[in-house]
């Protein structure tokens, strides 16, 4: 919905940025390592955004690189990582490095993350091992399921791309409408 945003930083604190955008003030939650690298004098920042939205949340998350945005979605379809965790995480470097990580089982990767301990570093190097496994090994399948209106209706309103795959993959197939879809997708998600 909210894909990018360029404007001029008004007031800089610890967890986020208001950006005026057209004179409209956008909060815009930002990992440390993004909000330590740019300066509140900058003139014009551009930020790719992410917009959570769940039933009485709506956030908007920002990233300096689209490779970075897509890694925060990416995370925030694991089981256990909430988009705070997943900004922080997507803010580690690439894709790359994260596989690299994974397949090392490196979990030192995520020290120095809040409410990231040995554990749930543990649970999300075992979900994202299997979840990039699964991403490679179903490419061509989830290019499929992308194609879909109902897909593209609700990933636009918000929703992670990995849990309305998910939520597609369950509908009978005799439900061809895609209003019929989109109601059906947000009772999975919903439950």
């Amino acid at each position: 919905m909210i894909s990018c945003l360029q404007g001029r930083i008004i007031l800089k604190k610890e967890k986020f940025i208001i950006l005026n955008v057209n004179n409209i003030g956008y909060r815009i939650f930002l990992s440390k390592k993004t909000l330590n690298s740019i300066s509140k004098e900058v003139d014009l920042i551009k930020l790719f955004s992410f917009l959570y939205v769940r039933e009485n949340i709506l956030d908007l998350y920002g990233f300096l690189s689209w490779e970075e945005r897509e890694l925060f979605e990416f995370l925030i379809g694991i089981s256990g990582v909430g988009p705070k965790a997943a900004l922080e995480i997507s803010s580690l470097g690439p894709l790359d490095k994260l596989k690299r990580a994974i397949q090392e089982g490196n979990g030192a990767i995520f020290e120095g993350i809040l409410g990231i301990g040995r554990k749930k570093a543990k649970k999300i190097l075992l979900e994202l091992s299997g979840k990039i496994k699964e991403d490679e090994f179903l490419n061509k399948k989830q290019e499929r399921a992308t194609e879909d209106p109902a897909f593209g209706a609700l990933v636009n309103l918000g929703f992670s791309k990995a849990a309305v795959k998910d939520a597609l993959s369950k509908i009978p197939k005799e439900i061809e409408n895609t209003e019929e879809k989109v109601k059906e997708i947000l009772k999975i998600i919903g439950k």
